[in-house]
């Protein structure tokens, strides 16, 4: 196991590998990833770098690297430290109450560190509290028996959902009131060439609610795909 991965695994049995040059260890990975993350959720990646991060200890960028290596290494120990599965809700009946647990609980996630939506899926971490999202989904879809064949497709579909719809609702946060004059003027503006498009019913009656209701509208059509209709 490599250093990165021991970085990544620290917390489930893998040493934390230690600087081999240089003063005595002096700072900490957790410490580290805490203020980086911090980083990100005001200001997006951009505002992350190895510079920034060890100015917040005094640091140079040279010295963060024997904690974290390599810029993408540390972000991608901000991505695996940020996902860290936050307890579901208690176990459902139906299949269609659990996703939704699932994917809501993850849509949290993905709405406390927006960020992690703009890390693409070539990215993914191989740590373990992204691994811990993927086996409480499996888990949900072997306890209600779903056939093999449909998984790979099922975990592919909520995933993209759950990014999708998250991805909205952080953008409707950063809009003003003259971006939602603007939006509005120019959906008065559709021809009517378009009458289906017209015509289509909002999901809820408040838009900021939309991407969320969205993602368990999208669920539930999932389960009855899938043979599990809600009760």
């Amino acid at each position: 196991m490599d250093d990165h991965l021991k970085r990544l695994w620290r917390h489930r049995g893998a040493t934390l590998p230690t600087p081999r040059r240089g003063p005595k260890q002096q700072l900490d990975l957790d410490e580290i990833l805490a203020v980086a993350i911090s980083l990100a959720d005001a200001s997006g990646l951009e505002a992350v770098s190895t510079r920034a991060v060890a100015a917040h200890f005094g640091k140079t960028a040279m010295a963060l690297y024997p904690y974290v290596g390599t810029k993408e290494n540390l972000l991608a120990l901000m991505q695996d430290e940020a996902s860290r599965l936050t307890p579901l809700p208690a176990s459902h009946d139906h299949l269609a109450g659990a996703l939704t647990g699932w994917a809501t609980a993850l849509y949290e996630v993905y709405l406390a560190h927006p960020w992690l939506t703009e890390r693409s899926w070539a990215q993914a971490t191989q740590g373990p509290n992204e691994q811990d999202w993927m086996e409480a989904l499996l888990a949900i879809l072997k306890q209600f028996e779903v056939p093999p064949g449909s998984r790979t497709p099922a975990v592919t579909m909520l995933y993209a959902t759950v990014r999708a719809t998250a991805q909205t609702a952080a953008a409707y946060t950063r809009l003003t009131d003259a971006d939602l004059e603007a939006w509005q003027s120019g959906a008065a503006a559709v021809p009517n060439s378009y009458p289906l498009s017209a015509d289509l019913p909002p999901i809820t009656p408040d838009w900021r609610d939309a991407p969320r209701a969205g993602l368990v509208a999208a669920v539930d059509l999932l389960a009855v795909g899938l043979g599990h209709a809600r009760p």
